[in-house]
C-alpha cells in the first residue's frame, strides 16, 4: 500500500509540469528551420506576417495564407497551390516556446478519411 501511495504521489507532480508557451512573440517576424532532403540538411527561412507566410527553400519562394485560431494555433493554405495537395489546408500548433525558437505540430486541416493522419514536428528559430 505504501508503494501505491508513492506512486500515486509521484504521478501527481508529473501530471502537474507545464511546458512553457508564450506564443504571441512568434506570430510575425523572420524565422529559420531546418530540414533534411536526400538525407541533406537544409535551412529554410520564412517571413510571417498577420495574414501571410512567405517561404523560401531550396531557391524557391512560396506563400500561404494564414488564419489565427488562438495565439498558439493557424490554419496555413497555400495562395497558387501547384497541384491537389498544395490545396489541402495545413493546421499548425505551437506547443512549446523559448526565448527565440518554438517547436510546432503540423498536419492536415481536414482529415481524409482514407488516409491515416499524419502529425510531423519542427522547431523554428525567431531572427527578426
Amino acid at each position: 500500500m505504501r508503494h501505491f501511495l508513492l506512486l500515486l504521489l509521484s504521478l501527481c507532480f508529473i501530471n502537474c509540469y507545464q511546458v512553457e508557451r508564450d506564443c504571441t512573440e512568434f506570430k510575425t517576424g523572420t524565422f529559420e528551420f531546418s530540414y533534411t532532403v536526400d538525407g541533406i540538411e537544409k535551412t529554410g527561412k520564412f517571413v510571417r506576417t498577420d495574414r501571410y507566410n512567405i517561404d523560401y527553400f531550396d531557391n524557391k519562394i512560396d506563400s500561404a495564407s494564414i488564419r489565427w485560431i488562438n495565439d498558439c494555433e493557424f490554419i496555413q493554405k497555400e495562395l497558387h497551390p501547384k497541384n491537389k495537395d498544395g490545396q489541402k489546408a495545413i493546421n499548425f500548433k505551437i506547443i512549446s516556446t523559448t526565448d527565440d525558437s518554438y517547436t510546432f505540430e503540423y498536419k492536415l486541416a481536414a482529415k481524409d478519411p482514407y488516409k491515416k493522419e499524419r502529425v510531423e514536428k519542427g522547431t523554428a528559430k525567431k531572427i527578426d
